[in-house]
């Protein structure tokens, strides 16, 4: 298990994600945690150009992940388009080209089960708008390791398809419309 006291946080959306990471990325402040993870559906490609966008607006430096990567207070890793992003026990980032899972790569679940197993109760999940479920078998992984779970309202999310499915399965700890969930964030990072 990665040591320290700081917490992971991993945020995860899909459709009207860009639109909702411009609006929650550059509120966070930097350092945050332990590190932040970023899983947003996109073809491969379309990541780069988000992490740039994001890395101008935001205090945290914001990049795509690369293999060898490790979690860094100060940086939010974006899992590039095409790969699905895991991590390892100690909190470093590898690349994977495995098949899609559920029709997605990179799928936001496999990254928040491994940050759940190598964190435990220090995760921080963050479930943004989007479509399906993506992110549902990875709330009930932080929360049977005793981390917690926030996911945006419905008033807020473009498409309340992943946010929903963590509520509806009583997984959520908190869900706020998207111009809270950077103050909440904050306050669950902090050790």
């Amino acid at each position: 298990m990665a040591g320290g006291t700081s917490r992971i946080v991993v945020i995860a959306a899909s459709t009207g994600g860009p639109r909702a990471l411009g609006e929650l990325i550059p509120r966070l402040p930097a350092p945050l945690g332990a590190g932040t993870v970023i899983v947003q559906h996109l073809p491969s490609g379309f990541t780069g150009p988000l992490a740039r966008r994001l890395d101008q607006a935001a205090r945290l430096r914001v990049r795509e992940a690369g293999d060898g990567d490790v979690l860094d207070p100060r940086v939010a890793l974006i899992a590039p388009g095409g790969s699905h992003l895991r991590l390892s026990a100690a909190g470093t980032a590898t690349l994977s080209d495995a098949p899609e899972v559920g029709g997605l790569r990179p799928r936001a679940d496999l990254t928040i089960a491994d940050a759940a197993r190598a964190f435990g109760e220090r995760t921080v999940l963050v479930v943004l708008t989007g479509m399906g479920n993506d992110g549902l078998e990875g709330a009930g992984e932080v929360r049977r390791r005793g981390g917690r779970v926030l996911v945006e309202a419905a008033s807020t999310c473009t498409v309340y398809g992943m946010p929903r499915a963590v509520a509806e399965a009583q997984l959520a700890d908190v869900v706020l419309p998207l111009g809270e969930l950077p103050a909440a964030i904050e306050a669950e990072a902090a050790p």
